[in-house]
């Protein structure tokens, strides 16, 4: 059974917030949108507020789902959400404000793809810029 795991696709403007994958992390150096693991007694806001307080110390409101699939071993959901603070990477190498527009060109980590094509469906963003 597929392990749930929840995505922040944190929204400013026409951007959105990605996270590199640091060199000690599965998939380093691709791209994703940050979040973790839902735990035993949480839902999936709850546990999406608590890992992004983790991974990038600043608080967010959960919006609406912005997509999931599952990808091998990983049930991954995302949603829209807005940050309160500046997010700050401590377990990512990298965090890029992207234009959405411009999501295709990154190098994405395999369980974020059916997000991707989520966000792209939903007419967010075109592959052509």
């Amino acid at each position: 059974m597929p392990v749930r795991v929840v995505c922040a696709c944190i929204r400013r403007g026409t951007t959105v917030l990605v996270a590199r994958r640091g060199p000690l992390m599965e998939h380093a150096g691709t791209w994703e949108f940050p979040g973790g693991k839902v735990e035993m007694g949480e839902d999936d806001r709850e546990a999406l507020a608590r890992e992004i307080a983790e991974e990038l110390g600043c608080r967010v409101t959960v919006g609406a789902l912005a997509g999931e699939g599952i990808t091998g071993r990983i049930h991954l959901v995302g949603y829209w959400c807005e940050a309160k603070e500046e997010p700050v990477a401590t377990e990512h190498d990298r965090l890029e404000w992207a234009e959405l527009h411009a999501l295709g060109g990154f190098r994405w980590a395999p369980a974020d793809g059916p997000i991707i094509a989520a966000i792209q469906s939903a007419g967010l963003y075109s592959t052509t810029g």
